[in-house]
């Protein structure tokens, strides 16, 4: 069970700040988080119980436990689950493409979620699976969990400010001449009955930085790109917005079958600071076969 301590400074006494402040001010838990811990009575003051309104001595300590959460309960199945990082608070792993990460209507089963319900049940674990980003079905690398609300809410918080560094590899149809580049166009669907988004006015504010990394004989570059923003299809709709499909993208134009048969896209590398120790960590996942194998073909 996750848990969060602070030590009570003499400020804090001297100002006579209640237990409730300390939390408020303290802690970054929404206010929907601390209604639970609240409801729940996982808040100790030097060991025991206390009441919110108490002010606490200069030197006593403030212990807050995450109350425990109802478990997924997706079914079970024999999917590849791979590890990049894990701990108490998170689960980072390598995703591999063809999945959807979570069921939906048109994909009740066979999902990510599925995957990690075994995961759990060999590693023996037991936590709520909260997804805090997306990858598309057909889109491979790094997918975060967290094992807990707030370490979801945080990251998500941590995303939409643009602290957190999401940077993907691709191979994208066309030679780029530029070295790199930034695409500000914004997003929304083009038709509300397909799933397909475009560059709309009106849109939401997307922003995707790239870089070239290698361009190919046959008419193909590989590029390294940052995502300031987080929208679905980003990446696939900038790229073909300014006409360098994400190559094997059917949906954006990008069709190469001969090539690989989906779009070569990969989640390669997270930087972020831990939402619960503050530490920096800096994640990688190395590019699958298939797009080596594309690679391959098109130098």
């Amino acid at each position: 069970m996750a848990e969060f301590k602070y030590t009570v400074t003499k400020e804090d006494h001297d100002e006579q700040r209640q237990i409730k402040d300390l939390l408020r001010q303290n802690f970054s838990f929404s206010s929907r988080l601390r209604a639970k811990i609240k409801k729940a009575d996982t808040i100790y003051l030097n060991g025991g119980h206390m009441r919110p309104f108490w002010v606490p001595e200069a030197g006593d300590e403030l212990v807050v436990e995450l109350p425990p959460e109802e478990p997924s309960h997706y079914e079970p199945e024999d999917i590849h689950i791979e590890p990049v990082f894990e701990d108490e608070d998170l689960l980072i792993v390598n995703k591999q493409p063809g999945y959807t990460v979570h069921p939906t209507k048109g994909h009740p089963n066979h999902t990510i979620a599925n995957g990690v319900m075994k995961y759990m049940l060999d590693t023996g674990q037991e936590f709520k699976i909260r997804f805090v980003n997306r990858l598309d079905m057909d889109t491979s690398g790094l997918l975060v969990l967290g094992k807990n609300a707030f370490v979801q809410d945080k990251f998500v918080k941590e995303m939409k400010s643009d602290r957190v560094k999401k940077i993907y590899t691709c191979i994208v149809k066309g030679i780029i001449e530029e070295e790199e580049g930034t695409i500000d166009a914004p997003i929304g669907k083009v038709d509300e009955e397909q799933v397909a988004r475009g560059v709309v006015e009106g849109g939401r504010n997307s922003i995707t930085h790239y870089r070239v990394i290698e361009r190919y004989p046959k008419g193909y570059t590989q590029l390294m790109l940052r995502l300031e923003t987080g929208r679905t299809h980003q990446i696939r709709v900038h790229m073909a917005h300014i006409g360098h499909p994400v190559a094997g993208d059917y949906l954006y134009g990008g069709e190469a079958p001969w090539l690989i048969n989906r779009q070569a896209l990969h989640a390669s590398r997270l930087i972020f600071r831990h939402p619960v120790t503050n530490e920096k960590i800096d994640l990688t996942a190395p590019l699958p076969a298939d797009i080596l194998e594309v690679i391959e073909k098109i130098k």
